[in-house]
Parts: structure tokens; C-alpha cells; sequence
């Protein structure tokens, strides 16, 4: 049972960034799909940013430009850089794995393994 832990989150002024990461209990960054999604108040679960166990990146078109999904495979840490935040970025945040490589997709749905979140508010 792969445990995954976010921290990172706060609040922030728009335009501001913060930096968001995931531990995981085992070495799941070379050979896991990782993704961060999303989910505020009252909306459906949004997904953000995946990476793959070759390090290929996709993005959210509402994220592109200015969000950054890395990891380190040697501290089994997955991250994400966000700048120039958003009012409409606030949501909680949560780190997402699968074995294996990632689907075309990439739906919740796609993703057993959740962390707990991690809260970011952004305000005017």
C-alpha cells in the first residue's frame, strides 16, 4: 500500500507562488504515474499536472505556464511549483499514484492512491 503525504500548502496574495510536495512511503517515482489534482468547494475533482516514470509531463491548460510538476526519484518526492497563483486556484490539492504509465486520460478515476491533501487559498 503505497502512502503518499502533501505539505506545501497556505495562503497566499494573487500573483503570489508557493511550492506544494508529496512524500511517498517507497521508491514509486520510477516506476508510478504521479499527478496532482484539485478539487474546491461545490466543483468536481480537476487534475492539474501528471508525470510519468520517465519524467514526461502534461498540464492543465487552466495551469500551463505557470505550474511545475517535478520529482526526485532519490527522496521519493513528487512537487509542484506554482506561480502568478490565482483566486481560482484556491482548492485543496492532492498528490495522486498509479503503477505503471499514466493513461491518456488520466482521470481520477485512473489513480488508487491518494494523499490526505493539502489546502490552498489564494486571495485578491
Amino acid at each position: 500500500q503505497v502512502q503518499l503525504v502533501e505539505s506545501g500548502g497556505g495562503s497566499v496574495q494573487a500573483g503570489g507562488s508557493l511550492t506544494l510536495s508529496c512524500a511517498a512511503s517507497e521508491d514509486t517515482y520510477s516506476r508510478y504515474c504521479m499527478a496532482w489534482f484539485r478539487q474546491a468547494p461545490g466543483k468536481e475533482r480537476e487534475r492539474v499536472a501528471v508525470i510519468s516514470g520517465d519524467g514526461g509531463t502534461t498540464y492543465a491548460d487552466s495551469v500551463k505556464d505557470r505550474f511545475t510538476i517535478s520529482k526526485d526519484n532519490a527522496k521519493y518526492t513528487l512537487y509542484l511549483q506554482m506561480n502568478n497563483l490565482k483566486p481560482e486556484d484556491t482548492a485543496m490539492y492532492y498528490c495522486v499514484a498509479v503503477s505503471g504509465g499514466c493513461s491518456v486520460s488520466w482521470r481520477p478515476l485512473d489513480f488508487p492512491y491518494w494523499g490526505q491533501g493539502t489546502q490552498v487559498t489564494v486571495s485578491t
